[in-house]
């Protein structure tokens, strides 16, 4: 199934944060599992939420991202945007070592 997620980056944290929509009540959180899926007749409300936030100071950026569901898992379709869900894709401990002035 192909729908649309609601993203943004958090003002607080500087964190990728995903909406969660609770009938009127919006909550950005940082698993885009949480996140709810959108269809293109529910988009446009959901953006209005997401103007809602960045009014509040709340988020900066809002966009939709297109997603998969697979095996009860929400995807991202883009690598950039699997890359801000999933985290970088080099581990922390295999960044090259700094080299010294000789």
């Amino acid at each position: 199934m192909t729908a649309s997620v609601i993203t943004a980056s958090s003002l607080a944290l500087g964190h990728v944060v995903y909406l969660r929509q609770e009938g009127e009540c919006c909550r950005w959180l940082s698993d885009i599992q949480a996140a709810t899926l959108f269809g293109d007749n529910d988009l446009e409300a959901a953006m209005v939420s997401a103007a809602a936030a960045v009014a509040a100071n709340e988020i900066v950026d809002p966009y939709a991202i297109a997603v998969d569901v697979r095996g009860g898992r929400i995807e991202p379709l883009s690598l950039r945007e699997r890359i801000r869900a999933h985290g970088p894709t080099v581990a922390g401990d295999s960044a090259p070592a700094p080299r010294s002035a000789a």
